[in-house]
């Protein structure tokens, strides 16, 4: 269903894109506006990742420096039939993670020093389960497209705006509604444009959790885990992402100050409805495990195994290893990365 929305909603864009550029420059204007739209979109989608982690001062990590992390990423990466992204960590208290990259084989992600301090390891699977699908379902690509008719739907407004008059005294002026029509197309398109943008990056999110919830095969995991983030990211700001705020939208949760509804200007879903749907996701998972539990054969208990996401089986013959408080997020190296905050 997301899927669908989300080509509904870029066959809107499109159909506006046309629409103003009828109104405004006709097939000339319309075809320089999406030229100059798609160049420097198409710039950005081969340089966001550098981008947005430069921005976010993104330090990448290893198996070496950040051990646990490093093996939650990796084993979800191939539970996911997906190639090992670059793994960063973000010197930032505010708990958060996001994705980027062009493609599966160039991708990246990055989880916040906060997020691996706030959560336990299977809500933080879980996140980077969420971050995982992004990359998966090509949402790079999806923002890029649709970015770039919102420029060029910005841009034709700017036409409007500067070249209106005149083209309504030319007597073969395409646009047949006049002042009107360019009145729309400078003011009401470019904001048509932002709210189907803003509309198009909510469905991806909602798609992104069931995915993800699928990844790491616990969907209560991811709900535990974004009401965590939200109420962290209420308290904590996040100064890097306040100074580019147009990379809010690539972040599990708003990092942003002041941004909680589900509104047609929000880059994210509200938190109780993405917890919601996950919640009814595991009821789901439930009733079908239940339905199957009749035709399977019992095992010994000695035979169970954990059903984390990262790692290796328990040995049958040693019993569970006693919980342990955890007084950082790198469990066997204390020290963490080698970085500014080491």
């Amino acid at each position: 269903m997301n899927t669908i929305r989300t080509a509904m909603l870029l066959a809107a864009m499109t159909a506006l894109f046309m629409g103003v550029g009828f109104l405004i420059g006709g097939s000339g204007g319309m075809m320089i506006a999406f030229l100059f739209a798609a160049g420097t979109n198409l710039f950005s989608y081969w340089n966001a990742d550098k981008m947005v982690l430069s921005m976010n001062r993104a330090v990448e990590v290893d198996e070496r420096n950040a051990p646990e992390y490093y093996a939650i990423v990796q084993s979800l990466a191939k539970q996911a039939d997906l190639p090992m992204p670059k793994t960063y960590l973000i010197d930032n208290p505010q708990p958060n993670a996001f994705a980027t990259g062009r493609n599966p084989q160039n991708a990246a992600v990055a989880a916040s020093t906060g997020l691996l301090q706030a959560l336990t390891p299977e809500e933080v699977a879980a996140v980077m389960a969420h971050e995982l699908a992004h990359v998966q379902h090509r949402d790079t690509l999806t923002m890029t497209i649709v970015a770039t008719f919102a420029g060029a739907i910005s841009m034709l407004g700017n036409f409007a705006f500067f070249f209106g008059g005149n083209r309504d005294n030319d007597d073969n002026n395409n646009n047949p509604f006049g002042f009107v029509g360019v009145l729309a197309a400078m003011i009401v398109a470019p904001f048509a444009a932002m709210v189907v943008q803003m509309a198009v990056s909510r469905t991806r999110e909602y798609e992104a959790d069931r995915r993800g919830a699928e990844i790491c095969g616990h969907p209560l995991w991811l709900a535990s885990a974004l009401d965590k983030i939200a109420r962290g990211a209420e308290r904590i700001r996040n100064p890097d992402a306040e100074r580019n705020p147009a990379t809010a939208h690539l972040f599990i949760i708003n990092p942003l100050s002041g941004e909680r509804m589900d509104s047609l200007f929000s880059t994210h879903p509200s938190t109780e409805n993405r917890i919601a749907a996950l919640q009814a996701m595991a009821q789901q998972m439930q009733g079908s495990e239940t339905q199957a539990a009749p035709r399977q054969a019992p095992r010994q208990a000695d035979e169970q195994r954990p059903s984390g996401p990262w790692g290796e089986a328990a040995q049958p013959e040693q019993p569970a290893e006693p919980a342990r408080p955890k007084s950082n997020p790198w469990g066997r190296n204390p020290t963490g990365p080698k970085g500014r905050w080491s």
